[in-house]
């Protein structure tokens, strides 16, 4: 090889680790959707509503923190976000665990639970990795009647979460 090619070569290699880091990061590879009580996507998942594209990814609900949509800001998720769509209504006591299943683990900074613009609730996760199964115990205080709650899952190292809505009847 000559000296240039062998210096070009070289030069590739030595930018090689740079131009990686400088890319920007795709998407979480975390993912995790509320099981229990079932959540809209569990729901689409289980068959029990039609729902499209969600049946076969309940655990892909991912947009940009801060969102409080229930597809997360996905257009091809838009069914969860539709409240005329027949979802289980779930009775619970003012006091109910919810339960998410992740299939990826990713660490993570909160998980917060909101009905309408209030939050309920919030767990500090400290930026620590996840198990496979994470339970919440939340109090709703002195709300109750049907409402929807919004499941909140916020990543550590990325500008992004997961969305999980379930609708709920809070028993006194």
């Amino acid at each position: 090889m000559s000296a240039k090619k062998s210096s070009a070569a070289a030069l590739v290699l030595a930018l090689a680790p740079l131009i990686a880091v400088s890319l920007p990061a795709g998407p979480a590879q975390a993912h995790g959707w509320v099981t229990a009580p079932a959540s809209r996507q569990d729901q689409c998942f289980n068959g029990s509503v039609e729902c499209g594209p969600i049946k076969w990814e309940p655990d892909a609900v991912e947009g940009p923190k801060g969102l409080k949509s229930c597809s997360g800001g996905n257009a091809q998720f838009a069914d969860l976000d539709d409240d005329r769509k027949g979802w289980t209504v779930h009775s619970i006591a003012k006091s109910t665990q919810f339960t998410w299943q992740l299939t990826a683990q990713h660490s993570t900074t909160t998980w917060q639970y909101f009905v309408g613009s209030q939050k309920v609730a919030e767990f500090d996760q400290g930026g620590a990795q996840p198990p496979q199964f994470v339970r919440h115990h939340v109090n709703f205080g002195s709300i109750r009647g049907q409402q929807k709650v919004l499941a909140v899952w916020n990543i550590a190292d990325t500008e992004n979460a997961f969305y999980a809505c379930i609708d709920v009847n809070i028993r006194g």
